[in-house]
């Protein structure tokens, strides 16, 4: 289900629509990251740089994001040996 969520950024209240589920991806991300809620969208919407909506940018967001993750959970498991430190 979507539904309207609003945040301040940089000062000005702004409203988007997103659904249930990319928003738990948005909260989960941000605690990943060891940062805001707020703070990750005011990130997402720097980087857009004024093109598209802030909607579609938070999506296309968490999908790069999610897509980063498992690329990198493949890599390690192809090779385990890169996952270790360096002696």
């Amino acid at each position: 289900m979507i539904h309207k969520h609003s945040a301040t950024l940089h000062g000005h209240r702004t409203s988007f629509s997103l659904e249930d589920e990319f928003w738990s991806e948005l909260k989960t991300i941000a605690k990943a990251r060891g940062m805001s809620l707020a703070g990750l969208i005011t990130e997402i919407d720097d980087e857009r740089g004024g093109l598209g909506n802030l909607s579609s940018s938070l999506r296309l967001y968490v999908l790069r994001y999610l897509k980063n993750t498992l690329a990198t959970e493949n890599e390690q498991h192809a090779n385990p040996q890169a996952a270790l430190p360096a002696a």
